[in-house]
Formats: structure tokens, C-alpha cells, sequence
């Protein structure tokens, strides 16, 4: 009875950003329990930086909209603690300075998940030396954390191992997409 309490209270968090040129900068955070069932969702109302902003911010303006000023507004608003932050936009990883859980890209799929083991990435946008990004399998998922945050991995494979087989970690971002294009039209 204790683990399917446990697993009962198990929150996800899914967090995305899209780009609507004419409009701006959406937000979307959708909490999932384990079932894949819907906890709370937020989003935000868009945001378009000025030219001025574009300049000043230079390669370090997506990770600072995407993470401190839309991740961090959204993860405030949330009632519901989840055990990690999983994103498929890159950007949003500047999320991790803000909060106290693990944040997790999500890749599109491709590659194989043995090629995912050790695979190093760099990114330059969010710091003013090359960040790393740690790539690994947990279950048919292939999922990286910036390599400053190398214990989110283990924190990651404890928290959502159990599940990882049954639980596309994709999926919920089309959710999130078509909620914040039906909340932009007035629907």
C-alpha cells in the first residue's frame, strides 16, 4: 500500500516555451501525476523583447526568458511540487538556478539511447563559458542536465526510473502546445 501511495503523489513538471513571431514568447507548465493525468497548468501571457533587449542580452537572451523570467514565473505559480522539470527546449535549462528540483531536456527523438550514455554537448547562449550538457538513458528515453547539475541524473533515475518504461516524456509538451494555441485564440 505504501509504494502506490508513494507513486500516487509523484508530480512531474513539463515545461516549454513557443514562439510566435507576430505575438511573442508563450509559456506553458502543465504538472502531471504518474498516469499522465493532468495536476495544474499555467501559462503565461507573451512576451516579446525589444530590439534594445535583443542587443544588450546578446547570446544570453533565450536562456533568461526562457528560464529566469518565464520558467521561474510559471514554477512559482505552481501549487504542486513536482520531483523534476522536464523541457524540450534547451534555453528553459537556465530554469535549474531558480528551483530546487532537477530540470531535464527532453531531445527530440532521434539517435540511439547507447549513443546517450556519455555523449557531452556544449551550449554557449546562457554563460560566458561553454556550458556542458550530460547525456543518458533512463528506460527508451534519452534525456540530458547541464553537467554543472550532474546529480540531478541520479536524482532523475530515482525519482521517474519506475515509471520511465511506461510514461512518454514527449507527449505532454503537444499537450501543453495545444492548450496555450487554444488559450491564444480566446478559447
Amino acid at each position: 500500500m505504501h509504494v502506490s501511495d508513494a507513486k500516487s503523489n509523484l508530480a512531474i513538471g513539463f515545461l516549454t516555451v513557443i514562439d510566435y513571431p507576430e505575438h511573442g514568447l508563450f509559456g506553458g507548465y502543465l504538472i502531471l501525476n504518474q498516469l499522465s493525468r493532468p495536476l495544474e497548468f499555467h501559462c503565461t501571457t507573451p512576451i516579446k523583447p525589444t530590439r534594445a533587449q535583443q542587443i544588450l542580452y546578446g547570446p544570453t537572451l533565450q536562456p533568461y526568458l526562457y528560464g529566469e523570467q518565464i520558467g521561474r514565473t510559471l514554477a512559482a505559480s505552481a501549487k504542486t511540487r513536482p520531483v523534476a522539470v522536464l523541457t524540450d527546449r534547451e534555453p528553459a535549462l537556465a530554469l535549474r538556478e531558480f528551483v530546487d528540483v532537477p530540470v531535464v531536456l527532453v531531445p527530440e527523438q532521434g539517435g540511439s539511447s547507447a549513443d546517450a550514455n556519455d555523449a557531452v554537448y556544449r551550449i554557449d547562449a546562457a554563460h560566458p563559458t561553454p556550458a556542458r550538457l550530460t547525456a543518458f538513458s533512463l528506460g527508451p528515453h534519452r534525456l540530458i542536465v547541464p553537467s554543472s547539475s550532474a546529480a540531478d541524473r541520479e536524482a532523475v533515475a530515482a525519482a521517474l526510473g519506475g515509471i520511465a518504461d511506461s510514461f512518454d516524456f514527449r507527449e505532454p509538451f503537444e499537450r501543453i502546445r495545444e492548450a496555450i494555441e487554444e488559450a491564444r485564440r480566446g478559447g
